[in-house]
């Protein structure tokens, strides 16, 4: 695996995934710490300011501050409802106390990235955490998020929750093209929804997408985006 660090890991993964070429200004780094009450990783602030939002080989979504998705963003409601239930509904040990994970990340299976925020006050010391929808096993990487992105996009490390096919079509970023709001109802009283029928879903309104394995973020946005409208017709 990578031992690569700050600049020289976001060089190397922008050679093996290219960033957009129109990517959308940074965010505001000092409101969105000042909303988590901590400093974030460097290594995070760069990766974000080079890709925007998006998904990286249509399955691995970051967090980020202020996105049109509500869903993944990371000063949103998303990450403290995730934590709540972890408090309440996890199964299995945890890799540390809930207060120390910060949710910074999805898969297309429902899958989260965390950061184990310890040491607080050192964010370029924070681990990368995989778990399969908030219970064991957890897969803990020790290194950036941006040095994980370049192990598993590169090859060198396969997750144990990821589809053996992730790679297949080689790794390309795919950026997202949200151009409304998609709130988080608030409080969530959907029942999961399983990928099936959002496969089925999607078949119906045209889109091509696989049996198996990976739902294209487009999809997941689209299906996000109808959700919604849905919630707020019937609010209506």
């Amino acid at each position: 695996m990578t031992a690569l660090t700050g600049p020289a890991a976001l060089a190397a993964l922008t050679a093996l995934c290219p960033p957009p070429a129109d990517v959308p200004s940074a965010p505001d780094w000092s409101g969105a710490e000042g909303v988590l009450g901590m400093r974030l990783p460097g290594d995070y602030k760069e990766l974000v300011a080079a890709y925007g939002p998006g998904e990286f080989s249509g399955f691995l979504t970051l967090y980020q501050p202020g996105t049109l998705n509500e869903w993944v963003d990371l000063t949103g409601p998303v990450p403290a409802r995730l934590r709540a239930q972890l408090d309440t509904h996890h199964r299995g040990v945890l890799p540390c106390a809930t207060e120390d994970l910060l949710a910074m990340g999805v898969t297309g299976n429902g899958h989260y990235f965390f950061w184990d925020t310890r040491p607080r006050d050192a964010p370029d010391r924070w681990t990368v955490i995989v778990t399969e929808r908030l219970s064991a096993p957890w897969f803990t990487y020790h290194g950036t998020v941006t040095a994980f992105l370049v192990d598993v996009l590169g090859g060198a490390l396969h997750v144990p929750l990821f589809p053996r096919d992730l790679l297949d079509d080689g790794p390309a970023f795919t950026p997202s093209r949200l151009r409304g709001r998609i709130p988080v109802t608030a409080p969530d009283t959907r029942p999961p929804v399983s990928t099936s029928t959002i496969r089925a879903w999607a078949r119906a309104q045209g889109f091509d997408v696989p049996d198996r394995g990976r739902v294209p973020l487009a999809v997941f946005e689209a299906w996000e985006a109808r959700e919604a409208w849905e919630a707020a017709t019937r609010s209506d």
